[in-house]
Formats: structure tokens, C-alpha cells, sequence
């Protein structure tokens, strides 16, 4: 199911609440003033790290939700936690968020959201062409398997980005 979106009870309840958050995060950060990205990190033990997009109110063209998360992470989680979580995003990982999960072993990731999806919306940021490479043709470039799971039919997670590009 790579290409076709899952419907909402094709994956656990718990991952739904989840990815339900992340899109709650997404839309406090448009609310801010951001883009509307968000992600949040499940150990197994069940402590729970949230991040926003932070590109516009921190002045960092890199502050996307996912490395925002990535480094609170692995600033708060020993490496054998993040070997052992979950993280969930509004919006598929671009390339180089993608890149910050497989270095930091986040083993698994869930998203709403498609690349291909959000791309439909948003062709090109402050002028600059958007960057089109889905998570898993970057994940499979790596030298351990990173589990995908997504794209999740979430209406929210389209409806948090209506008129934000335009």
C-alpha cells in the first residue's frame, strides 16, 4: 500500500490519536505565524516528544517540525529509546527531515499527508521550486530498513494547508 492512502482504522487506534496530534501541532503552528507541520516522537515506554514548524518564527529555513523533533529527541531520549519509537507527522518527511530520522534510528514512521499530495498544493516555496522525493525512495537508499506507514486519509491534514501557499 505505497501508493494508496490507508483509511484511518486501517492502523491502531493509538497511532491514530497519534497522527491526530501531530495534525493539532500543525495547525498551532499556522496559527503562529508557521508552516503547518507537525510532528510528535512515542518511545515504548510511552514518553511523548512534540515539535512545530519553526521556519518562519525562528528565522530557520531548516526548522521543520521533524528536525525540530529530531533534536529535542535526541537532546531529552537516551539512543536505545530512539531506537525503539514511533514518529508521526502531519505531512510526509521531505528529504532532509527524512535524512535526520534515519540518522537519529527512529525505526518507524506515520504520516497523513502525502509528499505527492501536499506538492498538488504548493509548487514552489519563497520562490523556490519545490523538492519532490517521497520518504521511502530516500529510506531506501540507507543501509537499515525504516517502516513507512502512511499516506493516512486524514481530511484535517489536507484542510490545514488550504490557502496557507497561496
Amino acid at each position: 500500500m505505497e501508493n494508496a492512502a490507508l483509511a484511518p482504522q486501517d492502523i491502531e487506534p493509538a497511532d491514530l490519536a497519534h497522527l491526530e496530534r501531530a495534525i493539532a501541532l500543525a495547525q498551532a503552528a499556522r496559527d503562529r505565524g508557521d508552516h503547518p507541520f507537525g510532528a510528535v516522537l512515542v518511545t515504548a515506554e510511552g514518553v511523548v516528544v512534540e515539535a512545530m514548524n519553526t521556519v518562519n518564527t525562528g528565522h530557520n529555513p531548516i526548522g521543520h517540525a521533524e528536525t525540530n523533533l529530531v533534536y529535542d529527541s535526541g537532546q531529552q531520549l537516551e539512543v536505545a529509546q530512539l531506537a525503539g519509537s514511533t514518529l508521526f507527522t502531519s505531512t510526509e518527511p521531505c528529504a532532509m527531515c527524512t535524512g535526520a530520522i534515519y540518522w537519529a534510528g527512529i525505526p518507524r514512521v506515520v504520516f497523513a499527508l502525502s509528499e505527492a499530495d501536499l506538492g498538488a498544493m504548493v509548487t514552489e516555496q519563497s520562490g523556490v521550486p519545490t523538492l519532490a522525493l517521497p520518504s521511502r525512495e530516500v529510506l531506501a537508499h540507507g543501509g537499515r530498513v525504516v517502516e513507512v506507514v502512511g499516506p493516512v486519509a486524514l481530511p484535517a491534514a489536507t484542510e490545514v494547508h488550504l490557502e496557507f501557499w497561496d
